[in-house]
């Protein structure tokens, strides 16, 4: 008695072949997880930082000193309008 199949070695091949698509299986998921895992991660490297609109950067500029307040209204109300 083998495996507990009494001599009916058409279980025993059966149930190996059925092993043998799980692990089969399992492994494809791996390495497609693993795949969706870095694409993931390399993706968002790829997309760098975010754009600035231009209001931002005009912003930035009136922050740091580089424009007055009234070249900052008037180039903020062009961008507007």
């Amino acid at each position: 008695m083998w495996w507990g199949y009494a001599g009916d070695w058409h279980g025993g091949w059966m149930s190996m072949g059925l092993g043998m698509i799980g692990m089969g299986l399992f492994w494809v998921l791996a390495v497609l997880g693993l795949i969706a895992l870095f694409r993931g991660a390399f993706s968002r490297e790829r997309r760098g930082p975010e754009q600035k609109t231009a209001l931002d950067l005009l912003k930035e500029r009136y922050a740091r000193g580089e424009i007055g307040k009234a070249e900052f209204e008037q180039i903020r109300r062009d961008l507007e309008g």
